[in-house]
């Protein structure tokens, strides 16, 4: 049914020698860069730098590997791998693209255990004693990366079929409106648990997984696979952004690399805030003080029984993604790769 030769390889086998390559390629492309405009003179390889940084301190590798799942899974054609990896690639680029400027939203101090871009960038302005506004040279420098890394991702992607091209349109497309949606929802105080959920979707499920999925069966030639794809990681795409926001209501940021309690300073309306914001007037209070206690909204929204539900609603999800892939035109060893490969996702500590 359009699958790799199990007889051979592992699905996790195949997948790991790709993402290899797809590490050649990052590393390739941004020492090439850095190199090119070093040359042009120190200060014009910045915005490069910081793009490299990011990508360079690893990283979960989700997208990229979901993208390489969906086109092995589909049984890709070998001479289509290199097409396959670039976009991998692509989509590790443009995650660090949404990254610099999420941070930048978020005025986010830490990325993977270090400042973020404009924290860092600031600093420099800040110790050198530089003309202008440290914070917003190091907010200008962390967007114009950004934007960089958002190039750098389109030259990957030259390579893709029509229908493929359709798939990364709508990922470039649907990170941006979520963004927005995310940050106008809060700077409204929106407590809608739909426009949450849906929000988180469109922001960060459908890049995460479905349509890296999605892009890699287009890739493979295989479009009779974008209903359960679209089944699958739509579902486990939504438990991934729930326990996002756990992780970062309740986790430990010594394991994610990230401070905690950060969406309920930024008063991100997610789904956990949202509901709990439905059900007692405190919660409201709480996010609306500047020096408002964040354990204690922690607690408050664990006392009610919000977190419990967020944790149940994962659950439920995981099932949907395993029942949506266990019907999938794939040979059984992806089944299984994929239905274990859920609950990796939706159960991580970071």
């Amino acid at each position: 049914m359009g699958a790799t030769d199990q007889t051979t390889t592992t699905p996790a086998e195949a997948r790991g020698a790709l993402l290899s390559r797809v590490e050649d390629r990052l590393s390739g492309l941004l020492t090439a860069e850095k190199s090119r405009w070093s040359a042009v003179d120190p200060r014009a390889a910045v915005p490069v730098e910081a793009v490299d940084a990011l990508v360079s301190a690893g990283g979960k590798r989700l997208r990229p590997a979901f993208c390489l799942n969906g086109f092995l899974a589909a049984g890709g054609d070998p001479a289509r791998e290199q097409v396959a990896v670039d976009a991998a690639a692509a989509l590790e680029i443009l995650h660090a693209y949404a990254l610099l400027h999420d941070d930048v939203l978020d005025d986010s101090p830490l990325r993977r255990d270090e400042p973020t871009a404009h924290e860092r960038h600031a600093a420099e302005h800040r110790a050198a004693g530089w003309a202008g506004e440290p914070r917003r040279y190091g907010e200008g420098v962390a967007s114009l990366a950004g934007d960089l890394a958002h190039v750098y991702a389109h030259r990957l992607v030259g390579a893709l079929s029509p229908a493929a091209r359709e798939v990364w349109h709508d990922v470039c497309t649907e990170v941006v409106i979520g963004q927005y949606l995310d940050i106008r929802v809060a700077a409204e105080r929106v407590a809608d648990p739909e426009l949450s959920r849906w929000t988180a979707i469109c922001k960060s499920a459908r890049y995460t997984i479905h349509r890296p999925l999605a892009l890699g069966a287009a890739i493979a030639g295989r479009l009779d696979l974008a209903a359960p794809f679209e089944q699958y990681g739509a579902a486990l795409g939504e438990a991934f952004q729930l326990r996002d926001d756990l992780i970062d209501a309740f986790g430990d940021s010594s394991v994610s690399g990230k401070p905690t309690g950060l969406d309920f300073a930024q008063q991100r309306m997610t789904l956990l805030v949202a509901l709990a914001v439905q059900r007692d007037d405190r919660v409201s209070r709480l996010l609306a003080d500047q020096n408002g206690d964040g354990a204690e909204l922690g607690r408050l929204i664990t006392d009610m029984g919000v977190r419990g539900e967020v944790e149940r609603r994962i659950d439920h999800l995981v099932e949907q993604a395993r029942s949506a892939i266990a019907e999938a035109p794939l040979s059984p060893g992806w089944r299984d790769e994929l239905a274990r490969v859920a609950v990796e996702v939706a159960y991580r500590q970071k």
